[in-house]
């Protein structure tokens, strides 16, 4: 490992002397990429991600020098990758010149694809906003290559994000939206009672019976099976024990239904949200007689 570092060191050196050269005989800039992208390999052999990542900056910016943008974006691209076991912060800087660069020569779909990896690297570090906010680049940058399947899946992680930070509307219909395009599509028509299900509990949280009401109404209209479905009679049940203020009835209707089907920890946390309000206003009602 140690050999490695001390090898990539010696590939700097020789690079940055090239740089510093007159370069009278072929491109300086070329032969010093040639020996940085050496270097970088050198450095991920020896797992020293730090210098990884400076020394793949150091090639992105040669690429840029002698105009060549697709090799300086992927430059970027990997100094991404290797900040990412550092620093999230750095990482971030890294894939997005990728993502501008890739822009700029009209490769949207590798734009997209770093977009989302950094919407990612925000999810990990909880800060769900920005996750927000890189997954709709993505999820638009997909939709305008019409690789509809990833656009969509930027676009759920987009729901269930501004969902967990109480952005119900903003869900609501992306959800609703998926669902109506799922139904055209032969592969994707199973998906849609889950989509349904999912702006259901939106609604739910929202804490508006006559909402969640009109919404069912809706559902049906647009998609005749969804009345006999499991997920259907959840959300009309747990209306209704919403509508008679019945935390006892709303936690039977949830229990049952995840005896069945296991409800993951995002409808759990919904579904909290609900009860909790649920709760409050019952002992509100109690004070009161």
């Amino acid at each position: 490992m140690g050999d490695n570092i001390a090898v990539g060191d010696d590939f700097v050196r020789k690079a940055e002397k090239k740089l510093s050269g007159w370069g009278l005989f072929g491109n300086k800039h070329e032969d010093a990429a040639e020996l940085f992208e050496k270097a970088s390999n050198c450095y991920k052999l020896a797992k020293s991600w730090d210098k990884a990542g400076e020394t793949y900056i150091k090639l992105a910016d040669c690429y840029v020098k002698v105009d060549s943008k697709h090799e300086a974006a992927n430059a970027f691209a990997e100094a991404g990758h290797a900040y990412k076991k550092t620093s999230s912060k750095d990482a971030i800087s890294c894939l997005e010149k990728s993502v501008n660069s890739f822009l700029e020569i009209g490769r949207l779909n590798m734009g997209a694809r770093y977009c989302k990896e950094i919407a990612e690297i925000y999810e990990t570090d909880q800060n769900l906003e920005k996750a927000i906010v890189w997954h709709e680049k993505a999820a638009d940058l997909f939709q305008t290559e019409d690789v509809t399947t990833s656009a969509n899946q930027s676009r759920q992680k987009v729901a269930q994000y501004a969902a967990q930070l109480e952005q119900y509307p903003k869900a609501i219909e992306i959800y609703e939206d998926i669902a109506r395009q799922s139904l055209n599509n032969t592969l994707l028509k199973y998906g849609v009672k889950g989509h349904l299900l999912n702006a259901g509990l939106c609604h739910l949280c929202k804490g508006d019976v006559v909402s969640i009401t009109n919404a069912l109404d809706k559902y049906r209209d647009l998609d005749p099976t969804f009345a006999g479905t499991r997920e259907y009679r959840l959300l009309s049940d747990l209306a209704a024990a919403i509508d008679e203020q019945d935390v006892g009835k709303f936690t039977e209707v949830v229990k049952e239904f995840d005896s069945m089907t296991p409800l993951d920890a995002w409808k759990t946390t919904l579904l909290l949200r609900v009860k909790e309000k649920l709760k409050a206003q019952d002992d509100d009602d109690d004070d009161l007689t």
